[in-house]
């Protein structure tokens, strides 16, 4: 079956500040996705054996969430017994900052992880995993924010666009509350899409032919638990203007063999399943187009995450021209629409 999420509004949310998978072997994210994900190295004219490794290292870390061993070197001359040389000692003696950690995924420079990382693996594959994308402490922060919507009463069943007989709920289980980010309690959810606004803006002029200047707002969803899911759908089956499909998931101790709640994507053209475990502090990235269908498998614990999608300036003006002649020939609104932006 292939559903759609509701249309967008006609007004997004604010531009931006410029403009060999097997279904048998499906992917998970371990050694195997690891062998199997990365990206081709790139042509020497794109950087040569240095990018491909910089491609192969910020991949580890995604599909690990953990910095790789540090390599120690050999005490220099001048080393103390911890190691440190003169420089690093005379840094810490003015009060500078220690030398950073690049095996640390906090740390990796965003303009890199977008150019190095998310541009090659959205080229190839369709889609990017990053782990550890915002920190356990702010990650935190976001949890918290979203718990309070719940528990403040702010979430709606999710809806659909197509006026089908059958309720909504046998083919979507989640609830969503739509946030801007400027709302009181939502702070940390609006440093989120700050934080997803720069890394798009890394991406500008080489994610396909696309020009992204805007996106909706967040939504935020929670499935209960009961062992709903979504079935597989699309994102954007009829050019609605979204092209990019941002989630950013909460839940802790996740256990897929105990929780289920997996995302699966069946890239179009390959003979694949992605297994994509909606863990604590994981950014997912994918083509929001009939490339990747996706479905939400039953979840059996509550799971949170939360949803940007980025337009493409041409396809969105495009479908909303076609939005505003069908509101015309009716004498008003077009069913299946709403102000808030697509859930």
């Amino acid at each position: 079956m292939e559903e759609s999420p509701r249309r967008p509004s006609d007004d997004p949310v604010g531009p931006l500040p410029c403009q060999n998978m097997g279904r048998e072997r499906q992917l998970g994210l371990g050694p195997v996705a690891r062998e199997a994900c990365c990206p081709p190295p790139l042509r020497e004219s794109e950087g040569g054996a240095a990018a491909a490794a910089a491609v192969g290292g910020l991949l580890f870390l995604a599909l690990n969430g953990h910095p790789e061993p540090k390599r120690r070197r050999p005490p220099g001359p001048g080393d103390s017994e911890g190691g440190e040389g003169p420089a690093k000692k005379h840094r810490a003696a003015a009060g500078g900052p220690a030398a950073p950690d690049p095996s640390s995924p906090q740390r990796v420079p965003v303009g890199r992880l977008a150019l190095d990382y998310v541009v090659p693996c959205l080229d190839f594959y369709g889609i990017c995993v990053k782990d550890a994308f915002l920190g356990e402490a702010l990650g935190a922060q976001v949890l918290a924010d979203v718990e309070g919507l719940q528990q403040s009463g702010k979430f709606r069943d999710g809806q659909l666009v197509s006026q089908r007989t059958v309720p909504a709920h046998s083919i979507r289980g989640d609830q969503v509350a739509w946030v801007e980010g400027r709302e009181p309690g939502c702070q940390a959810i609006g440093t989120l899409m700050a934080r997803l606004d720069e890394l798009i803006l890394h991406c500008a002029g080489k994610l396909g032919s696309y020009h992204i200047n805007g996106r909706t707002k967040a939504m935020v969803a929670c499935y209960p638990g009961n062992g709903m899911g979504y079935v597989r759908h699309v994102d954007n089956p009829h050019r609605d203007g979204r092209c990019v499909t941002c989630i950013y998931y909460l839940n802790r101790q996740w256990d897929s063999k105990v929780h289920g709640g997996i995302l699966q994507i069946y890239p179009e053209g390959r003979p694949a399943v992605a297994n994509i475990e909606p863990i604590f502090d994981r950014l997912l990235l994918f083509w929001s187009d009939r490339r990747n269908p996706h479905e939400v498998k039953p979840a059996y614990a509550t799971r949170y995450a939360i949803t940007v999608w980025y337009f493409d300036a041409k396809e969105r003006a495009e479908a909303k021209e076609k939005h505003q002649l069908a509101s015309a020939e009716k004498g008003g609104p077009s069913p299946g629409t709403q102000t808030n932006g697509p859930t």
